[in-house]
């Protein structure tokens, strides 16, 4: 927003500059304007360089053939397009510049050097996926709070053993909810053999072969789903009753495109996790891109969390031991994941043309890639981040804290009673219902053997344990 005559506070959905900045009405003038306050805008910028003449922005470039902003957009504009325009090579040796101010915008730390700009091309991803993340207060704040290291606090203050156990639970606990998110009830066994495939997030590199093997294991039984790339259009939403036409909250990538996207998710993995870009910002990036894309029929929502604890595994931001059970956070801040999701595909909608083709599903008729490949990924980290600190400084902590009050509570018993561990765990099961009493049932049916002093002393131990009054 250019201010007429006052200023008003800028906020997260205005950026409010004074009168003297605003640009000529110009192709020219509003680069330079973008690309100086706004920052870059991949999606933007491969639309315009679509239908602005190349003759305008080489004229552009020679007006001022050694000014960063003159350079940045060159370079963008050859790097995108995949053409050059009818320049020299950039004459001297004129400072290098970034692509992306990284005041503004999430970047790589330095960048190869394009010789021809002299512009250090520090994109965060490759000309097939690449989006873009702002610096915001919020996002500053979470990565200055060092959240890996308060998760090795916690791990290393509890026993290996007391870890270990919470590291069980917290898997199963995670791909439960990762299903629930989905509104599935999996049995035991596929839970527990997802929850197996989180805790080994980050141990393989990504490829194709690697996610249809998770697809597979998250669908189970797939007699009516098929395994692999989508082979038409896909979308998110539901179906008219009595015609079963498509009712699209979300419309997927084109099929056509899957390839080159998928292998650009697959690339932006590689830099992703190489430490030059914060982990939680880098799978936010990459996880909702590849939700956005969609690139299987079914089994997307749970590969895409799973892309989560890839990144944060393979960048080394979770204690090896302990992934974050960052679904069971989303689930139960599911609005507000559902929103994130909205921000993005509800808008989207509009820049779509689709119809329905025979067999009542989406046909889209225009070109969509860039609109998966270089979306903006700001909210989406801003949400992720959250749900990292709920895990790091709640779920984690408690789950340590729970088992250690049990197993001080279980020592205790021993000292007491001969009794196996699943009878000390029904007991204290029953004492956590009661408020750290045994009920009259108990004591009449299951736990009948025990004498009035037992009782009294074991519910004694259990508020002991929990530091009750």
């Amino acid at each position: 927003m250019i201010a007429a005559r006052h200023e008003p506070e800028a906020d997260v959905d205005w950026q409010v500059l004074p009168r003297r900045l605003k640009p000529d009405d110009t192709v020219e003038a509003h680069l330079e304007f973008a690309l100086k306050h706004e920052g870059v805008s991949l999606s933007v910028l491969s639309a315009l360089f679509d239908v602005v003449p190349p003759d305008i922005l080489a004229a552009f470039v020679r007006e001022s053939p050694t000014g960063k902003y003159t350079r940045r957009t060159w370079f963008l504009y050859e790097w995108l397009t995949g053409r050059k325009l009818d320049l020299p090579d950039v004459a001297g040796r004129p400072a290098a510049v970034d692509v992306v101010d990284t005041a503004q915008q999430v970047a790589l730390v330095g960048g190869e050097l394009s010789k021809r700009h002299r512009v250090r091309n520090n994109l965060p991803g490759t000309k097939a996926f690449c989006p873009m993340v702002r610096w915001t207060d919020e996002l500053r704040r979470a990565t200055a709070a060092r959240l890996d290291q308060k998760a090795r606090d916690v791990t290393g203050r509890a026993h290996p053993d007391v870890i270990a156990r919470a590291a069980a639970f917290l898997l199963l606990d995670d791909s439960r909810s990762s299903f629930e998110i989905e509104d599935e009830k999996p049995s035991h066994d596929r839970a527990y053999r997802w929850g197996r495939a989180i805790g080994e997030a980050g141990s393989r590199r990504l490829t194709v072969d690697e996610l249809i093997r998770l697809q597979r294991i998250v669908i189970g039984d797939d007699r009516f789903v098929e395994p692999g790339l989508r082979k038409e259009g896909g979308f998110v939403g539901q179906r008219d009753r009595r015609t079963r036409e498509p009712l699209p909250e979300h419309i997927s990538a084109r099929h056509e495109d899957l390839d080159d996207l998928v292998q650009g998710i697959l690339m932006y993995d590689e830099t992703a996790t190489s430490g030059e870009i914060d982990p939680v910002i880098a799978a936010a990036a990459l996880a909702f891109g590849f939700i956005y894309v969609h690139p299987f029929q079914d089994g997307n929502g749970r590969v895409h969390r799973w892309l989560i604890h890839h990144v944060l595994a393979r960048a080394g931001y979770n204690p090896p031991e302990l992934p974050f059970p960052v679904s069971a956070a989303i689930l139960r801040n599911l609005s507000a994941y559902r929103n994130v999701l909205q921000s993005y595909s509800r808008p989207l909608l509009d820049f779509i043309e689709w119809d329905v083709n025979e067999n009542r599903n989406v046909r889209v008729r225009n070109e969509t890639a860039d609109y998966y490949r270089f979306f903006d990924a700001t909210a989406h980290a801003e949400f992720l981040y959250r749900c990292v600190e709920e895990t790091v400084l709640h779920d984690l902590p408690e789950e340590v804290a729970y088992l250690e009050r049990y197993d001080r509570f279980s020592e205790q018993v021993q000292q007491m009673v001969d009794m196996p561990s699943d009878t000390i765990d029904l007991l204290y099961r029953f004492l956590e219902q009661n408020g750290g009493m045994l009920s009259r049932r108990a004591k009449t049916k299951e736990f009948s053997e025990l004498t009035p002093e037992e009782v009294m002393a074991i519910e004694g131990a259990f508020r002991e344990s929990h530091h009750l009054s």
